[in-house]
């Protein structure tokens, strides 16, 4: 059987598989072994577990769990909450000031648990009802959300960047650089949609008063005093010197990513037991019990993802595709817009985990030889992939909104969305335009780093 049909059979034998509801790691590991059974020697199925582990046996990758259990040590106190309140008492006074600072809230918190699922929920659950109480629409108030949330996928530490690190055999430190220029443009296209949209359903609040005299919510003003304003601070504070301190331990070559994670996460343990007195076991177990249940997951679906591509190189799959995808002899461009819409179209279906595994041996080696620096391409591929956070089918995002605020019509929550995933297209375009914006950090800091 010649190579492209094989390839074909992998690539139809596994949406088969996934379509039929088997999760996503059992999956691709069905598959792999299948055509291990297949088309390889009897004796490649005596070194799986070998394989599996080589391939997993990467210190970068250590660095998840880790990362996984400061996520969850913020994200199961009350530090989403006392983050937002602080955001919204500084930022009252702009127009539209609540939806912005639940994007700088989402911004910050997910740099400090690197989840989006976690920042969505996290600030989600508080900020979502101060936005409708105040009169924002509920699609409006969702849509910043979750598109905050996609945040988490991009801004340091970003688990998806590091597995894209491990595929592409990139410096992490780069990569983790070159996602702080794009995250800080993609919470400017945020916050000026809010201001934007705030604006519109301000207009026609004002405008249903005048007529009928039904004064919406949304026509109030919040008023703070200083006092206040700085009474929100000492509890927000100790976060964001955790953030920065990590971030000076890793780009300042103190430490490793992995010691930086564990760093963090036992920093963030104190800092909820300090703060919110969350240190008895009763209170802790959860957040160990869910540290080890997603890195449990997320290590499941890498190896399955790792076996499953070592056997689409042994059968010369990933080859041959990237020999095809060459062979088509597209500008460099053209193969890019073509890359990146495939891993749209892949997002519907799948998380970033898998996409950047499956696809990272077929679509970098064109790149590559295309000319793309690929930290750059890892930054606006994520941001790709954000795309599918909060797009449906999938759209875990969505889903999370959802599950928080089971009053919002789903169709409004996707409504809501739309505007950001425009939002996102259009910050690949300037990334295009202007890579400077995700390359200017890491050339600058980390110039001799690959």
């Amino acid at each position: 059987m010649s190579v492209a049909a094989i390839g074909f059979l992998y690539a139809g034998a596994t949406l088969s598989v996934m379509l039929a509801g088997i999760p996503i790691a059992f999956a691709l590991g069905f598959v792999a072994l299948a055509f291990m059974v297949a088309f390889m020697p009897g004796s490649s199925l005596d070194t799986v577990a070998q394989n599996v582990y080589e391939e997993m046996a990467s210190i970068t990758l250590l660095s998840i769990p880790l990362f996984i259990l400061k996520g969850a040590a913020i994200g199961r106190s009350k530090a989403g909450q006392d983050l937002y309140s602080a955001m919204h008492a500084w930022m009252h006074r702009i127009p539209g000031g609540l939806g912005i600072a639940n994007v700088f809230a989402c911004a910050l918190f997910a740099a400090m648990a690197g989840s989006s699922p976690a920042t969505c929920s996290a600030i989600g659950s508080a900020g979502i009802p101060e936005m409708r109480k105040r009169g924002y629409s509920p699609g409006f108030a969702a849509g910043i959300i979750a598109a905050g949330g996609t945040l988490g996928i991009l801004l340091p530490p970003s688990i998806t960047m590091i597995l894209y690190a491990v595929a592409a055999e990139q410096s992490l430190g780069r990569l983790f650089l070159a996602g702080i220029g794009p995250g800080i443009l993609l919470v400017a296209l945020f916050a000026g949609w809010a201001v934007y949209r705030f604006r519109s359903e301000f207009a026609a609040a004002k405008v249903a008063y005048e007529r009928n005299g039904t004064a919406s919510p949304i026509l109030a003003e919040d008023k703070y005093s200083m006092r206040e304003r700085f009474s929100t601070l000492p509890r927000v504070l100790p976060f964001v010197i955790l953030l920065t301190g990590v971030m000076v331990a890793l780009y300042g070559g103190y430490a490793t990513p992995s010691e930086t994670a564990g760093l963090g996460g036992l920093l963030a343990l104190a800092l909820i037991a300090v703060i919110y007195g969350v240190w008895r076991p009763k209170d802790v177990s959860p957040i160990l019990t869910a540290t080890l249940r997603e890195s449990t997951m997320l290590m499941l679906i890498i190896g399955m993802s790792l076996l499953y591509a070592y056997v689409m190189s042994y059968l010369h799959i990933s080859q041959a595709a990237a020999a095809a995808i060459v062979a088509m002899q597209l500008s460099p461009w053209l193969l890019l817009v073509t890359i990146l819409l495939l891993v749209i179209g892949l997002g519907f279906f799948l998380p970033p985990v898998s996409i950047i595994l499956m696809t990272a041996p077929i679509i970098l080696p064109p790149l590559k030889a295309a000319g793309f620096d690929l930290v750059w391409f890892g930054v606006v591929m994520t941001i790709t992939m954000e795309m599918g956070l909060i797009h449906p089918p999938v759209g875990l995002n969505i889903f999370v909104i959802k599950n928080i605020a089971p009053d919002i019509p789903l169709s409004d929550i996707i409504w809501g969305t739309l505007p950001f995933v425009i939002l996102m297209a259009v910050a690949i375009l300037i990334l295009c335009l202007v890579p400077g914006i995700a390359m200017w950090l890491p050339n600058t800091l980390l110039p001799t780093t690959r």
